[in-house]
């Protein structure tokens, strides 16, 4: 269902709960369009920050915190006290997965019980999170309702599925259409209400459990596509065939077809975690789902994939334990600073298993943990580091990669993301899908 809901009257005074990619972003648009905000994450040192000024995601700049602070409607803390006085509280807490590839709802707990005793009559309480379907309705409801209060008639409860793309400069957040569902008509018509103030479409569906699962399908859609390209990049290869080539001419196809690109790996904390998620579901009432454990198995498969080719690529006379290799991009997709899930992490760890020397440059994360005893720091990227490695592999295709740098001065070069198509230099460059260039 879509149309122009009954707008809630403002300011409204909302607590945001997890100030991640998700919530920081949710919150700042929250306070642009008049609500009261208050944001709250127990990572103190956040918190310390954003109140101070600054920012703890690279796509939004320091004066958009400081625009926020001084407007008298946003402030952060790490205390939940102030939770009883808020008229609408949206959870945007992480989802991942434990060791099992199972889910992981630990932090959805925590938050419902802590929260709990804090609920009063008539607050809105919307989760975001990603969950399969249920989770809603028969796992967060009973924890809220331990406050002695009854979900549906002494207080509002729903499920609206964030759809933030880290690092997207064209889309706007509130422009994105906001599925929304409650767990009665009256818990539908009080989200529609709240956020129908700050986003352009809201798309009412029937239950929790279809907006639950819209998200699913919607990551499943990708994760199973570009699981298929990838190992379509590898057929390309083995034919002497640009993937990249095939890619472009059919994307010439004004229907039927939308275009997905190979790289190293999926990363990120939905593409890679929110089919799990499906999976577990299916699993659990013992429907045949097998598409998710081949593109998961697909996907695993990569990072040994991208080793094994770089061992291939060097000199006959080195080593891959005597190789030294620089990358380029360890974040798990362009101009963002997340890492989570990066396939960076697991082809870092083989190379090192295997004896070679690493080093990395990522302009957006300064250092990154590969295992608990292992932490590198990013590198400058000069003629002088270039000329000494004996491959660069590019992992991200950052936007300010200088690409022409790299060709002059480095070697090698396993270009797993087609950055180099059409530049000319002095290194002897291996495309991923491709194969050496000409």
């Amino acid at each position: 269902m879509e149309g122009n809901f009954q707008k809630s009257v403002i300011p409204m005074k909302v607590a945001v709960i997890g100030l991640g990619f998700v919530g920081l972003p949710l919150a700042l648009l929250l306070q642009q369009k008049g609500f009261c905000v208050t944001g709250l994450d127990l990572d103190y040192k956040k918190v310390q920050k954003l109140a101070q000024g600054r920012s703890t995601l690279s796509e939004i700049n320091d004066e958009k915190i400081v625009s926020a602070l001084t407007s008298g409607r946003f402030t952060v803390t790490s205390i939940s006290n102030f939770i009883k006085d808020q008229d609408v509280i949206i959870v945007c807490v992480p989802t991942p997965l434990n060791n099992n590839k199972e889910p992981d709802l630990s932090y959805l707990k925590k938050v419902g019980e802590s929260i709990a005793p804090k609920i009063k009559e008539k607050q809105l309480v919307v989760l975001e999170s990603s969950v399969y379907p249920g989770v809603t309705r028969e796992f967060f409801k009973p924890l809220l309702e331990q406050s002695g209060l009854c979900a549906g008639k002494d207080f509002y409860l729903a499920y609206s599925p964030e759809r933030i793309d880290p690092g997207n400069k064209q889309i706007k957040v509130n422009s994105i259409p906001k599925i929304v569902s409650g767990i009665s008509t009256k818990c539908s018509e009080e989200i529609c209400k709240v956020y129908g103030h700050v986003y352009e479409k809201v798309v009412e569906v029937s239950t929790p459990e279809t907006a639950e699962l819209t998200k699913l399908l919607e990551n499943s859609y990708r994760f199973i596509n570009i699981s298929f390209i990838n190992e379509f990049a590898d057929l390309c290869e083995q034919l002497n065939i640009s993937v990249w080539e095939v890619i472009k001419a059919a994307s010439t196809k004004p229907y039927g077809y939308q275009p997905f690109y190979p790289g190293p790996g999926i990363g990120g904390h939905c593409i890679p975690i929110d089919p799990l998620y499906l999976k577990y579901k299916a699993n659990q009432i013992k429907a045949p789902y097998q598409f998710i454990q081949l593109s998961d198995e697909i996907n695993q498969s990569l990072p040994a994939v991208i080793t094994n080719k770089l061992a291939s690529l060097l000199p006959n006379d080195l080593l891959i334990n005597e190789a030294n290799i620089l990358i380029y991009g360890v974040t798990y997709k362009k101009d963002v600073e997340d890492a989570r899930e990066s396939p960076a992490v697991k082809i870092i760890q083989s190379l090192v298993a295997q004896g070679a020397k690493i080093q990395y440059h990522d302009p957006y994360l300064k250092k990154i943990s590969i295992n608990e005893n292992f932490m590198l720091k990013s590198v400058s990227l000069t003629k002088e580091t270039l000329e000494k490695v004996d491959c660069v592999l590019i992992l991200t295709d950052h936007s300010n990669i200088p690409v022409e740098m790299i060709l002059d001065y480095a070697p090698i070069v396993y270009d797993t993301r087609n950055v180099t198509r059409g530049r000319k230099g002095k290194a002897k460059v291996y495309r991923l899908g491709e194969g050496f260039s000409s």
